[in-house]
């Protein structure tokens, strides 16, 4: 394309040519009003686009080109302008065109000095091509208008888009040097929007795609918005180009100079041999070409290369940047492996690596679904709690293997700097990044699926606190920008699968646990372990201890020995152990070579175990003042005897075996219910302050808490007042309030494997716990009684016989 200067040197050669028309207010007026002929010659043009009313000069050297500009200026010279897609096509056919293009008109046809053919054509109406109707010797189309939609807007407006849009035009002109002054004069004195808003698009510092995507918004409000958008842009680049250059302008310092010198040095190393500096730096450059990530990163790493290359080899800092631009090229970024979500495959790998768990497993594959439909990481990050050894952190490794994905955990237990998840700065000596970016380094994927475990062990201290360090790490809505401190750039977890581990609710902070959906991973039943011995914990300890299964024997008894006798928890870590020590006693008779049977019986196992753990039991209900409760401890549930003793005395309350405040005020509530109900007893109110109390929990060295003790603690005060027996094999669990009601209380599923566990028959709990029941595999509820109540005096009906203690108190 010829310049404006040629076209006007051309022009004003003193021969008679008619005036190229000024586009004015009037003639967009009698422009809209024109029709648009049904079929017309399109001119194909490449590195330009033709905006209504704007005047360009185009170079003609293609011969279709030639002949078609030839036969449109001798007739009635309109033809339809539209711009390349792929400006290096040579013959381009419609396919290589773009849809939207604009109605022209040949103003004239010039021919240049340097032989050329030069026509000028101005823009009159946007076109769209419809259908093709020719495509030798050049191309034609039928067509039809593609209008403008003009906005009703009040004068004050009109005014206020026009002045900032030559207001912004005037800057870039007077910012620039390449542009000329007369530009301005022309903008200054354009009073037509449209034509105003095509005059800055077709001339602004634009890509042809940019111009093409303006011409093709048929809006004038919404283009108008565009083209001041683009031009703010272009501003500040003049500004940013100009400021630069000022600086160019300035003393060469001392930075400057020692760059200059260490470039010299560089081209001497190269001229005597090889340079270890710049082989490595090439190394570096090879392997950042071939990386996956962002553009802001691969900005940045270039940045601290080429600071890099500057910097003495010598210096402490050069060691330091190095490590630095080897993690951002190991760190995988946007590197991402290939899901699998087969759910039948993900059941059979969850099934086949733990038995049981049914509800734990049936929600990781409703996750697992919601994820393949979804197809995104936006789920809630899921945490596992339980009791230890129930196989939460394998649970975790199977999932990874069921998708698919890469396994990683870490382990968050005593944990205490803030700097361990976010990383030091770069500052420090011996700066690392946070272990996530660490991990993620190891697997070489940004999607892995990561196990936080032991989340409700975050430490805190004067180094910052861990724990709100997480909520970035595992909120959805900021985890796609996360902010190491020594990285220094945003990393992506939001396609890390994140599953936490814990053993308890209450340590974790509550913003923390919001950003989680807990799934309950509760304690085996005696059969259930017997089953996973047998699948697992068995074939594992054969292996580890080099025994071959035709060289020892475990039968179900045996087994069900073990768990009874020698194991109190829900998991089957204890077990495992026990198993292991058997299945060594074999290696070592083995190795000794001494005689033993293939099946280890019974009776064997207190000499290779040692003799079994005394386990709480049922006790008889002879004594007055003695009831069995149930408790969830951090290791599954357990059974607890509450006696009471009275005196006489002035109505003293007694509290001892290390209970909390919470405990302390359930024996409370219980004694002034009972005093102010003493009649449904048949004794006498005034007795309550004859008689003292003495409440006592055994295993006063642990700890005890928690509201579920109530109706426990009632129904002892109540038999040792009476004197009453409390029912054979009952165990009961409740929360009680000072209006006699019976609340519900949780750890259902724990309380009743301990009440199995010690040989409960019967069971009390709060009718409102009767739906946790329900959710309960029946083979757990086997051999159990439950009654569900809501009052507390229900309880005392239930748990208090009409017989009376041998040798009871004479209470009066």
């Amino acid at each position: 394309m010829n310049s404006f200067e040629d076209i006007l040197m051309h022009l004003s050669d003193g021969s008679d040519h008619e005036n190229i028309p000024l586009f004015t207010s009037e003639d967009e007026q009698n422009m809209d009003k024109e029709e648009i002929p049904s079929e017309i010659p399109i001119l194909p043009l490449r590195n330009t686009v033709l905006f209504p009313g704007v005047v360009i000069p185009i170079t003609v050297g293609r011969d279709k080109s030639i002949r078609l500009i030839q036969e449109a200026n001798k007739g009635d010279k309109t033809i339809g302008v539209v711009s390349q897609k792929d400006s290096d096509i040579e013959e381009p056919s419609f396919e290589d065109l773009n849809r939207i293009g604009t109605l022209a008109q040949i103003v004239r046809m010039l021919k240049m000095p340097d032989g050329s053919t030069t026509a000028i054509i101005q823009g009159k109406k946007r076109i769209e091509i419809i259908e093709p109707t020719q495509t030798e010797p050049f191309l034609k189309a039928t067509v039809s208008e593609f209008r403008e939609i003009k906005p009703e807007m009040t004068s004050e407006e009109r005014a206020a888009l026009e002045e900032s849009l030559k207001d912004m035009s005037m800057k870039i002109i007077n910012q620039s040097p390449n542009i000329p002054s007369e530009a301005g004069f022309a903008i200054k004195n354009i009073d037509s929007l449209s034509f105003l808003v095509n005059f800055v698009a077709s001339n602004m510092n634009a890509d042809v795609e940019v111009k093409q995507s303006l011409l093709e918004i048929a809006p004038l409000t919404e283009r108008c918005h565009k083209v001041m958008e683009h031009l703010s842009k272009e501003l500040q680049m003049l500004e940013m180009k100009n400021e630069i250059r000022d600086k160019v302008k300035t003393d060469i310092d001392r930075q400057q100079r020692e760059y200059f010198l260490n470039q010299q040095l560089k081209q001497i190393q190269d001229e005597l041999g090889s340079n270890p500096v710049q082989e490595e730096i090439v190394e570096k450059r090879k392997k950042a070409d071939k990386k996956k990530w962002p553009k802001a990163t691969k900005k940045a790493f270039e940045k601290e290369l080429t600071k890099f290359e500057r910097m003495n080899p010598q210096s402490a800092e050069y060691s330091v940047q190095a490590n630095y631009l080897d993690l951002l090229l190991e760190l995988p970024w946007e590197h991402y492996s290939k899901d699998n979500f087969d759910l039948k495959r993900a059941q059979e790998i969850l099934d086949r690596d733990h038995y049981g768990l049914e509800k734990v497993k049936e929600r990781i594959i409703e996750h697992l679904a919601v994820l393949k439909i979804k197809g995104n990481m936006k789920a809630p990050i899921l945490c596992l709690y339980g009791p230890p050894g129930v196989g939460k952190t394998s649970l975790g490794k199977s999932m990874a293997e069921a998708i698919g994905r890469q396994y990683v955990r870490m382990s968050l237990g005593g944990l205490r700097d803030e700097a361990e998840i976010r990383g030091h700065r770069k500052t420090y000596i011996g700066a690392m990044p946070g272990r996530i970016l660490q991990n993620l380094k190891k697997t070489g994927t940004s999607n892995p699926l990561f196990v936080l475990d032991e989340i409700d062990k975050l430490g805190r201290d004067h180094h910052g606190d861990p724990s709100s360090a997480m909520l970035e790490v595992l909120d959805p809505e900021q985890n796609h920008a996360f902010y190491d401190n020594y990285v220094e750039l945003d990393y992506d977890l939001s396609k890390v699968m994140f599953v936490a581990t814990c053993n308890s609710l209450s340590s974790i902070q509550p913003a923390l646990r919001d950003r989680m959906e807990i799934i309950e991973v509760t304690g085996y039943t005696v059969e259930e372990k017997i089953e996973i011995a047998k699948r697992h914990l068995i074939k594992k300890q054969l292996g580890e201890n080099g025994i071959t299964a035709d060289q020892i024997e475990l039968s179900g008894e045996v087994l069900e020995r073990i768990v009874e006798d020698y194991t109190n928890e829900s998991g089957v870590r204890g077990l495992e152990k026990r198993i292991g020590k058997i299945v060594r006693n074999r290696a070592k008779q083995i190795a000794m070579d001494e005689p033993f049977e293939h099946k280890v019986e019974v009776d064997e196992l207190s000499k290779i175990l040692g003799p079994s753990h005394e386990k709480d039991r049922y006790q008889d209900n002879d004594v007055a003042g003695v009831v069995t409760g149930l408790a969830w401890t951090p290791t599954g549930g357990d059974i607890l005897f509450i006696e009471t003793s009275i005196t006489k005395g002035k109505g003293k309350l007694t509290l001892t075996g290390n209970l909390g405040d919470v405990m302390k005020e359930s024996a409370v509530l219980a004694l002034e219910y009972l005093k102010s109900h003493s009649d449904t007893l048949g004794l006498d109110s005034e007795i309550f302050d004859n008689w003292n109390v003495h409440v006592h929990v055994p295993q006063g060295a642990i700890p005890k808490d928690g509201p579920s003790a109530g109706i426990t603690l009632m129904t002892a005060i109540a038999s040792a007042f009476t004197q009453k027996k409390v029912k054979k094999y009952l165990a009961m669990t409740g929360e009680i309030t000072l209006r006699g009601k019976v609340l519900p209380v949780g750890g259902i599923k724990e309380k009743i494997l301990a009440a199995k566990r010690a040989g409960i028959k019967e069971i009390i709990l709060s009718k409102k716990n009767q739906k946790d029941i329900e959710d309960i595999n029946e083979r757990y509820l086997e051999g159990l009684k439950f009654h569900f109540v809501s009052d507390m005096i229900e309880v005392i009906d239930l748990a208090l016989l009409n017989e009376q203690v041998l040798n009871p108190l004479a209470v009066a």
